[in-house]
């Protein structure tokens, strides 16, 4: 499964984190050890300052040591699981540095716990996959009613599924987890070793226990699964944190002695040690959720006709997913969400809308079949069981109450139907996220398939979008409230909604058709097209000068773990090359060391799968040779690790050296081209009517923007200072904010291309109402100054700044005048001095063009 740019991203931060975080416990160990006091420093909040600008709230643990703590904030349709699984790997190799143990997950709700424990324990699926990959094949899932023993810890990661409740000791029907019980013997000293149960007590004052010190056997320690929990130091992985806040369930998790807690939710509580922030914004741009979303209020007073409107639009969704199965080979068959106001057995009648009565009427008057119709209510379960997403499975219409307000993951939902009464209170706020989520995590094409839509009856106009944009901030996505549409069918509409066109400033309007920038292009007969990274880069890699010698060299440490692995091998579909044949367990105590389960990993890396076989056979041969085939296996995960990286480095090693030959032998140019290969800077920009403008900080009209309107929401608090400070710029003319994936962008050697921040320009010595130069710009947090990300930019940058100079528009027959571009990387510490050097301006306010 590939991540996101904004999941990569998110995973680096908790990297680095995770990396400041274990630095500093080596440092607060050594000061407790040389103090003979536990605690002397607080390493979670040392760590945090040294990554994070926001305050740490620190806690403590169930025996009074510095617990570390943090949140990730994911919108709905975010990938929260799989950035749990991916940081659960993350806190193993960079903070617990071992891949077995305890991981507690807690969940607050039966639906959302459900789904987890289903996707956890299926082997096929990506979650339980990458706990695969990670551990060797070593994870096993959990409910609190299965035992397990310390064997089972120590040899593997067990991962332990717990409703949220069952956590919070305040609740009587709970205390089960924390009563002395069989199973969970083994973790504890025989009930006549006095001194063995007083001295795992010293350890851990917290746990319970019967008796008195002074009473002929001492204390003895409860066997409970709570105690169990208490001396492995587990990670909690805390779904839906914002719930967990009551002082009961907050006290219980931390009794459990955790090593380390990390919580997910789109609304943290204000206490949350917020580490990741995701906006809605990064998940729109990455074509994870539907958006538009279209509301439609009918004027109607009968729900019956809401109901045949969002069944009108289903319909012609299901025509337009038909048209996309023909031509992409993808099947989405939309289903269509309706809420209806009971759905008990005796409730029918009393004038409420009843599932039942939704159904009859789907069936006998829309011509509906029974079995595209599913109730899910807490008494009947028509689609328990199902695979939604499967082309056999019937459903299209799901009636319910507010049994799908979470944990609800299908996909394939794209209309909500709100059929309460209009003067009711609904739970329109919290169905909004259900429909949101969009099929393959990624954008179709097809304008329809890709928006969201919602119809309801009879709501007051103002009240209904509040009650939408609640919603939205409720999953997190409190940025994207403006791109709500509400369509009121049957309703005039307001000037205020839809969207509109904004055109360049007056003044700026004569260089319509004039800002033209350079891209890389290659030759193609007789003409120059747009670099291609796939056709014209990757293609020609000769994957034979790949050098993987240093990989002979690689340390690896001895383990005595028993590990279980994958076995696979090669598929008798060559399309497919290498399937999954099943599990085994060594008795040497290590993996099977599996040629082709190595090469399965490097595929992302090397497309060729049989030479991915051949670098896999041989760097295990010389591992092998060097230090033994138990150590090779016994260490096989991080043997993979490391092989995939160096597959990623000579990657882009062997893409730049054929990026630089191409430009050598003028195969490849950076130029202006005119026509669909070149770039053009847009003279129209459409926006939400309900958009608003950016001002200057004094919350005066911008003067010096490309365009008279500027979206706010295309700012970040950071982008907002930038563009703040060019507005006082003495040498600026205009400037504009270019819009990642739609604006100009740079393809270099490496998939990704390079959207760049701002593009502003220098008043020209001869014309003040021109420009000679014009600055393309990159922004950088300080955080990420030094990485590689930012490191390969400013290489790419250098040769955009080279052969810029070297071309200039008239040597390719524009009849412009001459003008230069510089590119530049710009960090959060540097930034407000380097555009003053860009332009040599002292930083005095410019006098309006206009005047």
């Amino acid at each position: 499964m590939e991540l996101k740019e904004y999941q990569q991203k998110s995973l680096d931060q908790v990297r680095q984190y995770l990396e400041t975080l274990n630095n500093w416990r080596r440092i607060s160990d050594l000061a407790s050890k040389e103090a003979h006091v536990k605690g002397v420093v607080n390493f979670p909040q040392q760590a945090w300052e040294k990554i994070v600008k926001t305050p740490y709230r620190s806690r403590k643990d169930g025996v009074g040591e510095y617990l570390p703590n943090f949140c990730l904030k994911i919108p709905t349709g975010g990938g929260k699981t799989l950035l749990a699984v991916k940081v659960i790997d993350l806190i193993n190799t960079q903070y617990r540095q071992k891949q077995t143990g305890l991981v507690l997950w807690v969940v607050p709700t039966t639906q959302i716990y459900n789904q987890t424990l289903g996707q956890l324990r299926n082997r096929e699926h990506p979650y339980r996959q990458h706990l695969d990959v990670a551990t060797g094949g070593r994870t096993i899932i959990l409910e609190k009613t299965d035992r397990f023993t310390p064997l089972d810890i120590k040899d593997n990661l067990v991962v332990l599924l717990l409703m949220l409740p069952s956590a919070n000791r305040v609740v009587k029907e709970t205390l089960k987890i924390f009563k002395d019980s069989g199973g969970f013997q083994s973790f504890f000293p025989p009930e006549d070793d006095i001194e063995g149960h007083k001295k795992l007590l010293s350890l851990f004052p917290n746990l319970d226990a019967f008796g008195k010190d002074s009473g002929f056997f001492g204390r003895q320690i409860k066997t409970s699964l709570g105690n169990t929990l208490r001396i492995l130091n587990p990670v909690i992985i805390l779904d839906e944190g914002h719930k967990a806040y009551s002082e009961g369930a907050q006290k219980t998790l931390w009794g459990f002695n955790p090593s380390l807690i990390v919580e997910l939710s789109a609304t943290p509580q204000d206490e949350s040690n917020i580490l990741v922030d995701i906006k809605g914004a990064e998940l729109n741009r990455e074509g994870m959720i539907k958006l538009d979303l279209h509301v439609t209020n009918k004027s109607s007073t009968n729900w019956k006709d809401t109901l045949l409107a969002s069944a009108e639009k289903r319909n012609a969704l299901e025509e337009k997913a038909k048209e996309y199965q023909a031509n992409s080979g993808e099947y989405i068959r939309p289903i269509c969400l309706i809420q209806a106001e009971r759905t008990g057995k005796d409730q029918r009648g009393n004038k409420f809308i009843h599932a039942e009565d939704v159904a009859e009427y789907l069936q006998k008057t829309a011509g509906i079949p029974k079995e595209h119709i599913a109730i899910k209510s807490s008494e009947k379960d028509d689609i328990e069981g199902l695979d939604l997403f499967s082309p056999s499975c019937p459903i299209r219409y799901i009636i319910t109450k507010q049994a799908l307000q979470e944990g609800w993951d299908c996909s394939f939902a794209y209309v909500l139907t709100i059929l309460t009464n209009p003067t009711s209170k609904n739970n329109l706020t919290q169905l909004v996220g259900r429909i949101l989520r969009q099929p393959f995590a990624r954008k179709t094409g097809a304008k329809e398939l890709d928006e969201s839509y919602v119809f309801c009856f009879q709501q007051r106009g103002a009240d209904l979008m509040k009650v939408i944009k609640k919603g939205f901030e409720s999953e997190g996505l409190g940025d994207l409230t403006t791109q709500i549409i509400h369509d009121g069918a049957e309703e005039s509409a307001s000037p205020e909604e839809g969207e509109k066109t904004v055109s360049l400033r007056k003044e700026f309007k004569k260089f319509a058709g004039q800002i033209l920038l350079p891209v890389f292009v290659i030759k193609d007969g007789h003409s120059w097209r747009r670099v291609s990274y796939e056709a014209d880069i990757i293609s020609q890699i000769d994957w034979e000068n790949a050098d993987f010698s240093s990989l002979k060299n690689l340390p690896l440490e001895a383990r005595t773990d028993t590990d279980t692995e994958f076995s696979v091998g090669l598929s008798a579909d060559k399309g497919q090359v290498i399937e999954q044949h099943g599990l085994h367990r060594l008795a040497n105590g290590g993996l099977a060391l599996d040629t082709v389960f190595i090469a399965r990993h490097l595929l992302e890396g090397i497309p060729n799968p049989w030479l991915a076989y051949e670098i896999a056979q041989e760097a295990s041969k010389s591992l092998v040779a060097r230090h033994g085939i138990v150590k090779v296996a016994n260490e096989l995960v991080f043997v993979i690790e490391e092989l995939r990286k160096k597959a990623e480095s000579e990657k882009d090693r062997l893409a730049h050296e054929i990026f630089v030959q191409m430009l050598k032998d003028n195969k490849m140019r950076f130029m202006i081209v005119r026509g669909g290969n070149g770039y053009t800077m847009r003279d129209k920009l459409k926006v939400k009517r309900s958009s608003r403008t950016l001002t200057r900080h004094d919350e005066q009209p911008l003067q010096y923007s490309l365009f008279d309107f500027v979206p706010e929401e295309q700012f970040n608090e950071t982008e907002k200072s930038v563009a703040w400070y060019l507005e006082e710029q003495e040498k600026l003319l205009w400037w504009y904010r270019n819009i990642s994936r739609e604006d100009y962008a740079i393809q270099g050697w490496r998939k990704h291309k390079v959207y760049p921040d701002f593009i502003f320009s220098e008043i020209s010595k001869k014309d003040r109402a021109e420009f000679d130069k014009v600055f393309v710009v990159e922004t950088k947090g300080l955080h990420l100054k030094d990485n590689d990300d930012t490191k390969y930019k400013t290489k790419l940058f250098e040769y955009c700044n080279k052969l810029a100079k070297e071309r200039s528009l008239t040597d390719i027959g524009l009849s412009l005048k001459e003008r230069t571009v510089s590119f530049e990387i710009i960090s959060d510490d540097e930034w407000q001095v380097k555009v003053r050097e860009l332009l040599k301006g002292e930083g005095q306010v410019a006098t309006p063009l206009s005047k």
